[in-house]
């Protein structure tokens, strides 16, 4: 039987992605704040290991890391402590947003919203709304329809690293992807240790996140992944009217 979703890889997930050039995603979307003249205080949801709770940490912003994942938070919490960040983690799931006070920006970077059940869309980002203050930013991404349908769905991966092995397996279905993922991890000994876990990915057309974000009260701008192409990845600037 598989665990919930970030029960085996969320310990690991920034190794995991060291692939994704993490330090020009995160300069990314410090300058995005920068432009559209985001306050200074905000919350990083669904934060993974916090590299970019960090990243903005270090930029200057008071930001808190929030992830439902209790391994993903502790790993975020012990790597910011190495590197001398003082940025709070908590957890959180953003479904169920209620935060005290309101935040200048809230991000949700990398599949984030991809997680979220459609039925659970507009009441999630109608909280995230409610969150924030007048005129604050929602910053986040989506993996693009084209990408679930034709890069990853029916599709497996293997993905070897120095101490782990990752197998990635796929199935398309109508409105989403289930995933399987296979870790394993090398010990000490030589061993390996073995990790399953199962997530689910929700297809998203870009028209349906706008028209649901318009529903919630935010003016919408979208652009491709570090202002390039929307083939792969979609990045959705949204600002509280």
């Amino acid at each position: 039987m598989k665990n919930a979703s970030y029960s085996a890889i969320g310990g690991v997930f920034e190794y995991l992605n060291s692939d994704c050039d993490y330090s020009q995603w995160s300069q990314y979307l410090i300058k995005t704040l920068a432009a559209e003249n985001a306050g200074r205080r905000g919350v990083d949801i669904g934060c993974g290991n916090g590299y970019f709770t960090r990243a903005l940490y270090k930029a200057g912003y008071s930001v808190v890391g929030m992830d439902n994942s209790p391994c993903a938070l502790s790993a975020a919490v012990e790597l910011a402590r190495k590197e001398g960040v003082g940025a709070e983690f908590l957890a959180g799931d953003i479904t169920k947003l209620h935060l005290c006070g309101k935040a200048d920006f809230i991000t949700a970077i990398n599949d984030c919203i991809n997680y979220v059940p459609r039925e659970k869309l507009k009441k999630t980002f109608a909280a995230v709304c409610s969150s924030l203050a007048k005129g604050g930013l929602f910053v986040f991404d989506i993996s693009s329809e084209y990408k679930l349908k034709n890069t990853v769905g029916n599709n497996t991966f293997v993905k070897d690293y120095e101490n782990a092995t990752l197998v990635w397996l796929n199935t398309l279905l109508k409105d989403r992807v289930e995933m399987d993922l296979i870790l394993f991890t090398r010990n000490e000994n030589g061993t390996y240790t073995r990790s399953d876990e199962s997530q689910t990915q929700y297809i998203y057309a870009e028209s349906e996140i706008s028209a649901a974000l318009e529903g919630a009260g935010f003016a919408v701008r979208t652009e491709g992944h570090l202002g390039g192409s929307k083939e792969q990845r979609i990045n959705f600037i949204c600002k509280k009217l």
